[in-house]
């Protein structure tokens, strides 16, 4: 899938508060990472982070969860690219299943070799779930103008 990218890492003690607990910048920079290398291989250009919304977090990550980053493009403007990031945490001790723990949209602006914005190519998704995710975008970004 070409609008999308998966990313994963084992969190090791130095990712870790004396509590076991992931710092959540530390999950926050996978994101911020997997968000550019989607935008960036998208746009066939440099993208740099311009803004985040809706940074939820819904479960703490601890030390030895394999964090599982999924960036999917959901919208593009004339020079920006919404990234919906959604990080999974999996206990590979368990059985269990992996579970939402952070999820957050990013804006990435595509860059020339000056660092000016450049026009990025219109995104037009296929699928019943990327056209939901891109209508959710749309009134996202429409609300936010509106600020």
């Amino acid at each position: 899938v070409r609008n999308q990218i998966v990313m994963s890492q084992v969190m090791m003690p130095h990712h870790t508060n004396a509590l076991g607990n992931v710092h959540g910048g530390e999950v926050m920079k996978l994101m911020d990472t997997s968000a550019a290398a989607v935008a960036m291989r998208y746009a066939k250009a440099s993208c740099v982070t311009a803004r985040v919304d809706e940074m939820n977090f819904h479960l703490p990550v601890f030390v030895g969860a394999l964090v599982i980053c999924t960036a999917t493009i959901v919208y593009t403007g004339r020079t920006s690219i919404e990234v919906l990031v959604e990080v999974e945490a999996e206990d590979l001790q368990s059985d269990a299943k992996p579970q939402m723990a952070l999820s957050a949209y990013f804006t990435m602006v595509c860059v020339d070799k000056n660092g000016r914005p450049q026009p990025v190519k219109k995104y037009t998704p296929e699928t019943e779930d990327e056209i939901r995710l891109h209508e959710k975008a749309s009134r996202f970004v429409r609300r936010r103008r509106e600020l």
